[in-house]
């Protein structure tokens, strides 16, 4: 059965904010492996990134970066964003892909072939962000019959809802064999 979110509402669906309000008094969904990094940074209407200060940040300058808790705590910017270094981390990035509350087929086609990992609803409500683990030096822009999915594994950082799609877990699955067959 295909995953509905609706893209006018702060939560997909009933079940999607059920859910969020579970995870907000069990502490927040976003997998605790990306929350003890200290690679977080505050971002602005126009997804620039922003220290907790309020100040410029840069996805490759460490220094402009903080912890979860100092991101949770800054008030600048409108959201959070999380910095890829290299490490192993990645994010798969679909965009356009909710309309009129349906993920659409090519990315539902994506999203039968994961693991169990965290996706969550981007800040549009239109897209999804997939996050898991997987070696990769460079990111691309895979085109797919019906869309496109951007891999991202350095140098760029993503902005986190904290609104998981239904289904979603709060960690890191082995995207490996997913981001081999969209980049191979």
């Amino acid at each position: 059965m295909p995953r509905k979110a609706r893209g006018d509402a702060r939560y997909c669906s009933g079940r999607c904010r059920v859910a969020a309000h579970r995870a907000a008094r069990a502490g927040s969904p976003v997998p605790a492996e990306l929350r003890a990094l200290s690679r977080w940074v505050r971002y602005s209407a126009r997804k620039v990134p922003l220290t907790v200060a309020g100040r410029a940040a840069s996805s490759t300058a460490p220094a402009t970066w903080a912890t979860w808790e100092d991101v949770q705590a800054s008030s600048a910017g409108v959201g959070a964003g999380f910095v890829l270094d290299g490490d192993g981390i990645v994010c798969l990035d679909l965009d356009h892909c909710v309309s009129d509350g349906m993920v659409a087929p090519w990315a539902q086609a994506v999203l039968n072939q994961l693991p169990r990992t965290y996706v969550e609803v981007s800040p549009s409500g239109r897209g999804l962000h997939v996050w898991g683990r997987a070696d990769m030096a460079a990111g691309r822009v895979v085109r797919v019959p019906g869309g496109k999915v951007e891999v991202y594994p350095v140098g760029r950082f993503v902005t986190i809802t904290g609104r998981p799609l239904p289904g979603s877990v709060s960690r890191l699955g082995d995207l490996s064999s997913v981001v081999g067959e969209l980049v191979g």
